[in-house]
């Protein structure tokens, strides 16, 4: 019960921080104030502009905010998000492009389930929309999904991207991207030995932990650094009386939102100040450079109890994906029955989350693949966000991992073109 009145503590601090924005923002916009102009006023509505957005976006899952698309006619075409497969932990989506025939290239993208929504890869997503059929994972928040669905640890998660490729057949490359990319490893391996006929064409792999000790970083140190229980006793709490998850243990977004804050407090103290004194001045906008950012970066989601230890404890504790010791239902997975996907790691020379030698590991994991279904690309100067989103993927990345893809297809390379975005 102490973990949900802590949950629930939490959500009324955020709630209150809201209220205070509001308040602010609605008292200093008072007319009469106007009669005596002064500059604290207009601070004051500053800041609760700023406050009320900020608490608003942390419970808020934001839109995808894709609504058309320019395709090779020059025309612009509706984009249609419909759901493909939906489970009570993540549907499979597809971004259908209407009055379009369908793209050759039919990508699964599988999203990252580590404290935000699958809309992080917004930008992603837009910039292969020109060229490719598009898949994603999009992931449920924890605090919406009732006790009664039970549990989702790190060999559900792997038995849904098992599913979803499945479903999406034969045919398809599958890009996963960060924290997925040990799990998608392990599907693919899983596929290659329980129903070959369902395995992707190429599967690339973009800054993942698969051997998190090939080169260290903080997360990784930390991850050694404290134990299970401490983790439990630390970082789980119980979804409090206002969400349907009523009851579930989850690690909660909020929890995860200061984490990420604390790595660089000083760089978001000093946007969010300049932020006000924008407001203040008059030059802010709703969809200005800080608010798209701080909109997405602070829209946490829970994230199931079991999944989080479980992947702390196997994946970074124990490595054992790194070890082909990865176990599905008690089943072993061996990563060298992969022998016919194409595997592609792409890393960040300047990555402090997922470092340089953590993702190429998996490459040497797939034993029975050869040489010439390998490759990798180390992007010079990129960090993490840059090698998915930024603009290391725009101008570099994409073109490598879409002709990747085209050697790896039945589509002749010389049918397809890759569009500039």
């Amino acid at each position: 019960m102490r973990y949900m009145v802590t949950y629930d503590m939490m959500e009324t601090l955020r709630n209150t921080n809201q209220w205070l924005g509001a308040t602010a923002e609605a008292m200093a916009s008072y007319p009469a104030f106007a009669m005596w102009p002064n500059p604290a006023m207009t601070w004051l509505a500053a800041w609760g502009s700023v406050t009320e957005r900020a608490f608003e976006r942390m419970a808020v899952k934001p839109d995808w905010g894709i609504h058309s698309i320019t395709c090779e006619d020059g025309r612009d075409h509706l984009v249609n998000i419909r759901t493909e497969i939906s489970r009570p932990f993540g549907d499979l989506i597809h971004f259908e492009i209407a009055g379009r025939t369908p793209a050759p290239r039919k990508v699964l993208l599988v999203a990252p389930m580590s404290g935000h929504y699958a809309t992080l890869l917004r930008s992603t997503v837009r910039s292969l929309l020109p060229d490719c059929e598009v898949y994603v994972t999009d992931w449920h928040n924890a605090r919406d999904i009732p006790v009664s669905e039970g549990k989702f640890d790190v060999e559900d998660y792997t038995l849904y991207l098992v599913d979803f490729m499945r479903h999406l057949g034969p045919d398809t490359h599958v890009i996963a991207v960060c924290q997925p990319a040990p799990l998608t490893l392990a599907a693919t391996a899983y596929l290659a030995e329980e129903d070959p006929e369902a395995q992707p064409r190429s599967l690339t792999l973009i800054g993942g932990p698969i051997d998190p000790d090939a080169t260290p970083t903080d997360v990784t140190d930390f991850g050694h650094r404290v134990t299970m229980g401490q983790l439990e006793q630390s970082m789980i709490q119980q979804v409090g009386f206002k969400y349907t998850g009523v009851g579930r243990k989850v690690y909660p977004g909020l929890l995860q939102l200061t984490s990420f804050i604390s790595m660089n407090a000083d760089r978001h103290s000093k946007a969010f100040v300049d932020q006000i004194g924008r407001v203040a001045r008059g030059e802010a906008s709703d969809h200005d450079a800080h608010n798209r950012f701080y909109d997405e970066y602070l829209a946490v989601m829970d994230m199931p109890a079991e999944f989080y230890l479980s992947t702390v404890e196997r994946i970074f504790k124990n490595s054992e994906i790194a070890k082909n010791a990865f176990t599905v239902a008690g089943k072993p997975v061996d990563i060298g029955k992969i022998t016919t996907v194409a595997v592609k790691t792409v890393e960040g020379d300047k990555d402090d989350i997922s470092a340089p030698g953590q993702c190429i590991a998996a490459l040497d994991l797939c034993t029975g693949l050869p040489d010439n279904k390998k490759a990798s690309h180390l992007e010079p100067g990129a960090g993490h966000y840059g090698i998915f989103a930024g603009k290391s993927w725009r101008n570099n990345i994409r073109p490598l991992v879409l002709e990747f893809i085209d050697a790896n297809s039945d589509t002749p390379p010389a049918a397809t073109q890759i569009r500039a975005v």
